[in-house]
């Protein structure tokens, strides 16, 4: 059922700035990603009645932006619903403090006559809040809005505070307590001030491809100062790189592009980096430092790395894009199994929840802190910092080998899951089913 929106924005409080966006640009970006066909942003209620006679949509969505920030929870509950008209209402517990819980929210959408009526009374200038009093209690749903959905902004204090209450949307449920602590202080502050500029995402993205290149270059140039000053220029990518997708989420650009930019910088910024320093301690410790093998170690090394790093991100992101449906690495999963598809023939592929492992309490207190932080040692935020730390204490082959382990180890990894994945996948089809993706 298509959807045309109607954006409030008929008071000077809807030029308001917020993160770099004003209530009323927000609010149309927000529309516009739930799902909106059309939008009008009404600074003059007379226009309403027009914008709906030419929009050839079915259903009509308003919200108000002239004195609230709002998030795609408060309205994607309304153009998910099926009833002819519903209201957002603050949830049990609300996160803003001027509406009440069951309170109406700034949001409403009605359908067919409901629309032609509420259109009549937005145009004579009718408060929304009145509209939305009417409708619930002439039997309107109503729809608790989800979490980090709305804030009030009118005065200075309240614009501060909503802005800090949408910065907690940068947070990902996979976020590690290396990147929620050492990560996002900083690119919070940065993205922060980003979001004030007319920098894009992807001009980000770019500035980070820039600092790896650069990172890269130094490295390999062969002296112990070139490979500290290259290493730290990559974690500052490794910074950088976070606020992309901070400001993405926070303007409300996130685009399939600007993700598949990022994730490329990303992988091959982790391939670079080791070729780059299996050049650096080729040149600095010398084909003969692991006595006279016959061989060039290095270079056998920065092949393999090269080798295990590839074949590891074609495998990882085989297994999100056609089995998970993602262009985040992080969605990456390790193991699945079949569960019914919801029609006769189908099957799905469900992940399977991996198994904590539990350690007795007699286990010695070293093998308890290695499996409580060794699963970050393998991140690569972690990797970042203790790649510096292994090239200001002139251990830069350390750091290479433990890159190049860290290579082979998870290739093998992902190769299981690989076979094993594929192995699913030839069962679905040995048993004539079809597979619902995702």
């Amino acid at each position: 059922m298509s959807v045309a929106a109607v954006v409030l924005a008929d008071a000077p409080g809807a030029d308001a700035v917020v993160l770099g966006l004003t209530l009323a640009e927000r609010a149309r970006r927000v529309v516009a990603r739930a799902g909106a066909t059309t939008v009008l942003v009404a600074r003059d209620r007379a226009a309403i009645a027009g914008f709906w006679a030419n929009a050839g949509a079915e259903r009509l969505l308003v919200v108000r932006a002239t004195d609230q920030l709002v998030h795609t929870p408060l309205v994607e509950g309304l153009v998910a619903t099926a009833s002819e008209r519903a209201v957002a209402v603050a949830p049990t517990e609300p996160a803003a403090p001027d509406v009440a819980p069951g309170g109406y929210a700034g949001a409403l959408v009605a359908t067919g006559p409901a629309a032609a009526a509420l259109v009549a009374a937005l145009t004579a200038g009718a408060d929304d809040r009145a509209i939305a009093d009417e409708l619930l209690a002439d039997g309107a749903v109503a729809i608790a809005h989800g979490a980090i959905a709305r804030y009030p902004a009118t005065t200075a204090a309240e614009r501060a505070a909503a802005a800090d209450h949408l910065v907690a949307i940068i947070h990902k449920h996979q976020d590690n307590a290396i990147t929620r602590y050492l990560y996002r202080p900083v690119s919070i502050a940065c993205t922060r001030l980003l979001v004030r500029t007319p920098i894009t995402p992807n001009q980000v993205s770019a500035v980070t491809a820039v600092l790896v290149v650069l990172g890269c270059w130094l490295t390999a140039r062969g002296s112990m100062g070139s490979a500290i000053a290259g290493t730290a220029v990559m974690l500052l990518a490794a910074y950088v790189d976070c606020c992309d997708g901070e400001i993405a989420r926070l303007k409300l650009l996130s685009s399939r592009f600007g993700a598949w930019l990022d994730t490329v910088v990303d992988e091959l910024s982790q391939v670079a980096y080791v070729v780059a320093l299996g050049l650096h301690v080729r040149h600095y410790f010398g084909v003969g430092y692991l006595g006279d093998l016959g061989f060039d170690p290095w270079w056998l090394a920065i092949e393999i790395g090269v080798v295990t790093y590839a074949w590891s991100i074609y495998c990882v992101y085989w297994n999100i894009v056609v089995l998970v449906g993602s262009a985040n690495s992080q969605d990456y999963v390790g193991k699945f199994e079949l569960a019914d598809g919801g029609r006769p023939g189908t099957v799905r592929l469900r992940p399977v929840v991996a198994q904590a492992i539990v350690l007795p309490p007699t286990a010695p207190r070293i093998v308890r802190w290695l499996a409580t932080y060794a699963p970050y040692m393998v991140r690569k935020d972690f990797i970042s910092w203790a790649a510096l730390g292994f090239a200001i204490a002139h251990l830069t082959q350390i750091a290479f080998a433990l890159l190049i382990i860290g290579g082979v180890m998870t290739a093998t990894v992902v190769t299981i899951d690989h076979v094993r994945a594929r192995l699913l996948l030839w069962e679905i089809r040995r048993r004539e089913l079809v597979l619902v993706r995702p």
